[in-house]
């Protein structure tokens, strides 16, 4: 017998057919068979998924998430992060490879394959540039569906070229995590308000615009596919934007909370707000949200960085980087962006789920017109909600608990099958 579903009567927002319509959608083996209205009496013995009074988005595609397998798996595995994408409307997530050992060869890459089969989100994996991401010899890309050294710049120009040239050749994606070390010093907050209001250490803008330019600059020689990682200062999205105007194939995203926050907005010396890059000015969070909605920024995602609560109570200077952010992102989009007018809906849709299936060359993902994966994600735009202080993740470094914020995801369904519902 065929595996169906029919999800009923939601807003079915989809950009890629131009879509703003109250739809039902029948899925049949994990593809999306017909859209139209009056479906379910057309199949009455089909199972129903109940859409009524929710948007109904492509399943959402997070291109930047930290799963910490191997070697980290006190924080997050494979399928906890998957569970926690799951929960957050996520149908599909790009590993980073700053795992220890690194992501550097297609032998560990078949090992994690194995085990992401049995996850809720569909996992895709980032390999390493450098073998063991030491920055001085070329890692084995043979498989991988991107390249990224995240966690820092590959430093080395020549092998940075080298790096884009093979990517290239394999037709994925860089994914440069643009930070120059020498400037940023690993300084925990922003230079500026937060530096002199905490008395800490600051990380100024420029640490990560010259190696966006650097990039930029050695995708233009290379002909690669370039993808900016979390940008968060307007320097930068001025230069993505010039280097669109030259019809170069740079992409880039924003993470949810460098959209949502800035500098002023950090409590104290409160770890679960340390990340990289910073929380910058309000000016430059203004310049992101100004970038995503007019397409200079391509996506959000999340840089989903889960750390044990013994790490991140190590303090403000000791404490490592990152934030969690896979079951929080789509509400901190809604209440921040979406409902304040800054963004609309079918642009969330763009971005979060059609641009990010582009990047990444997933030609059956990001729409939902027949012959498409069925992956959706169901999320009622007005209810309230206050975020709790327990995940799904193993993680719970995060800025936004306690927070109200008005919009959840109420199902997530992946290849036809519901993997998430309340």
């Amino acid at each position: 017998m065929p595996q169906r579903l029919l999800i009923r009567g939601g807003l079915v927002i989809d950009p890629e057919q131009g879509l703003e319509s109250v739809r039902d959608i029948l899925s049949e083996n994990g593809r999306v068979r017909s859209l139209g209205r009056d479906l379910a009496r057309r199949h009455p013995s089909v199972p129903v998924l109940d859409a009524r009074g929710c948007w109904v988005l492509p399943g959402l595609i997070d291109l930047h998430v930290h799963l910490r397998e191997p070697g980290g798996e006190d924080a997050e595995d494979i399928l906890s992060g998957a569970s926690a994408a799951a929960a957050g409307g996520f149908t599909a997530v790009l590993a980073m490879p700053n795992t220890k050992p690194p992501l550097d060869s297609p032998a560990l890459l078949r090992r994690l394959r194995r085990k992401a089969a049995a996850a809720a989100a569909q996992v895709l994996f980032a390999g390493c540039a450098s073998k063991g991401q030491q920055g001085r010899e070329l890692a084995d890309l043979r498989g991988m569906d991107a390249v990224s050294e995240d966690g820092r710049s590959v430093l080395d120009s020549n092998l940075m070229r080298r790096a884009l040239e093979s990517a290239r050749s394999l037709d994925i994606p860089f994914m440069s995590h643009c930070e120059d070390p020498a400037l940023s010093r690993g300084a925990p907050v922003n230079e500026g308000r937060a530096s002199r209001r905490l008395r800490l250490p600051g990380q100024s803008w420029a640490a990560e615009t010259v190696m966006v330019l650097r990039d930029i600059a050695l995708a233009e020689l290379t002909g690669a596919r370039l993808h900016l990682c979390h940008l968060s200062c307007r320097q930068s999205v001025e230069a993505v934007r010039a280097a669109k105007r030259r019809g170069l194939a740079v992409t880039a995203e924003a993470s949810p909370h460098h959209l949502a926050l800035c500098e002023d907005d950090i409590p104290g010396p409160d770890p679960s707000w340390k990340m990289n890059p910073p929380l910058r000015s309000r000016a430059d969070r203004a310049a992101l949200q100004e970038a995503l909605a007019d397409g200079s920024i391509d996506a959000v995602a999340t840089d989903h960085a889960p750390h044990s609560a013994a790490k991140k109570g190590l303090g403000m200077r000791r404490a490592p980087f990152g934030v969690i952010g896979l079951e929080t992102a789509l509400p901190v989009i809604l209440h921040f962006l979406v409902h304040r007018g800054r963004l609309s809906r079918r642009r969330l849709a763009e971005c979060a789920s059609a641009a990010p299936a582009r990047i990444l060359g997933l030609a059956r993902k990001g729409s939902l017109r027949p012959g498409m994966d069925a992956d959706a994600t169901l999320l009622s735009p007005d209810e309230p909600w206050t975020v709790p202080g327990r995940f799904q993740s193993r993680s719970a470094n995060c800025p936004f608990i306690g927070m109200r914020l008005r919009g959840r995801v109420r199902a997530t369904v992946r290849a036809g099958r519901i993997v998430h519902a309340l």
